[in-house]
């Protein structure tokens, strides 16, 4: 079944097994507000005891589509154009009752990896990149999209994959805590499937019980005090005034090297 316009692709490859795919080759499965709206919305939807979530071709998701950006009024729309329909999506996507898999089948960037970081799973063809640019685009990246990457893979890595900004592979991602298994590109499909049939057999009441307690002690081990939060929100929202940001952004879409102004 085809949704948004064709950019996501649903079906069900198994028994209680439900599979959405991200279809945008154009924009190299950026994540744009069509995409994204649909996503939350079939995703709350949903009932399957297993949820699969992959990509197309080469990549399983460039980020949050930047083109998104041109030709609005910057300033005043880029944090709510850039955190809104893709903090909604993720919402939804990590309130899903039952398991999740991200079949990273091609290279996943930015809000794509964060998108497969929100999935509880993440099994991965060997060859593909993983990476997160926000250094590179002057970009303060959410404090509840750090937690994530915090808890996965642990402060060192998540700082080598924010301060450094560069693409690694899948193999050096798995030994970063990113991925839980890394196979051959022709047994991507095979070994996901099995396992999502597999867990799709449990007892729901088990697989949708464990998921809540896991959620709900990650969420409480270290909630940050409310002013705390405020604090990193206006962070965040600082970074959207800046002049390295709007540079950040030209520069990408016209694929040159940004020159910073550190203001």
């Amino acid at each position: 079944m085809e949704l948004a316009s064709g950019k996501l692709i649903r079906d069900e490859p198994a028994e209680g097994v439900v599979r959405l795919r991200i279809a945008n080759p154009e924009r190299r499965g950026a994540l744009d507000h069509e995409i994204l709206d649909t996503l939350a919305e079939t995703v709350a939807g949903l009932d399957a005891r297993c949820l699969v979530i992959t990509g197309t071709g080469d990549v399983f998701s460039a980020g949050y589509d930047l083109g998104n950006l041109e030709g609005r009024e910057f300033a005043e729309n880029a944090e709510k154009l850039v955190a809104h329909p893709l903090h909604a999506a993720l919402e939804t996507l990590e309130a899903y009752r039952y398991p999740v898999i991200a079949q990273i089948n091609g290279h996943a960037i930015g809000g794509g990896l964060e998108v497969s970081l929100t999935c509880d799973i993440r099994i991965a063809a060997r060859g593909i990149n993983v990476g997160m640019p926000p250094a590179k685009l002057g970009l303060i990246y959410s404090h509840t999209g750090l937690r994530k990457f915090l808890d996965v893979c642990g402060p060192a890595n998540a700082a080598e994959l924010f301060y450094v900004g560069r693409n690694v592979d899948a193999d050096r991602g798995r030994e970063m805590g990113l991925l839980n298994q890394v196979v051959d590109p022709a047994e991507l499909d095979a070994t996901v499937l099995s396992m999502a049939a597999e867990i799709a057999a449990n007892a729901p009441l088990s697989l949708a019980g464990n998921k809540s307690a896991l959620r709900e002690i990650r969420a409480h081990a270290d909630a940050l005090p409310p002013d705390v939060e405020h604090k990193l929100i206006e962070l965040r929202e600082s970074c959207f005034q800046s002049e390295d940001f709007r540079e950040g952004v030209r520069a990408f879409a016209e694929k040159r090297p940004p020159v910073w102004q550190g203001r």
